[in-house]
């Protein structure tokens, strides 16, 4: 089962097909407003007193699914770029990251 479909399940009366995190009236999504000022306050909770914003989560996302084996490719698509020289400048990949995979190959 698709992991957001287990946690719809855990959601009562939820149905396929609506917002992961719904707002406060049923079945309409959180707008990036809203999203904003709940990550911002979760943040401040914890101490995290840097600027925090969605589009960073959204960057680290990639960057840490591209650290962690996902196809440059793949994100791309998922990340809607139009481009592929966008994702790797987009998610932070930067030549020193790329140069050891150069060097490392003995050919």
């Amino acid at each position: 089962m698709i992991k957001h479909m287990q946690y719809l399940a855990t959601r009562p009366n939820a149905q396929p097909g609506e917002p992961l995190f719904p707002s406060r009236k049923w079945g309409q999504p959180l707008d990036r407003r809203l999203a904003w000022a709940i990550l911002r306050a979760a943040a401040r909770a914890v101490g995290v007193t840097d600027t925090v914003a969605t589009l960073r989560l959204r960057k680290t996302f990639g960057y840490h699914a591209y650290r962690s084996g996902i196809d440059l490719a793949f994100l791309e698509d998922l990340l809607n770029h139009a481009s592929p020289a966008t994702t790797p400048a987009y998610i932070g990949i930067t030549r020193d990251d790329r140069d050891p995979v150069y060097w490392g190959l003995n050919l």
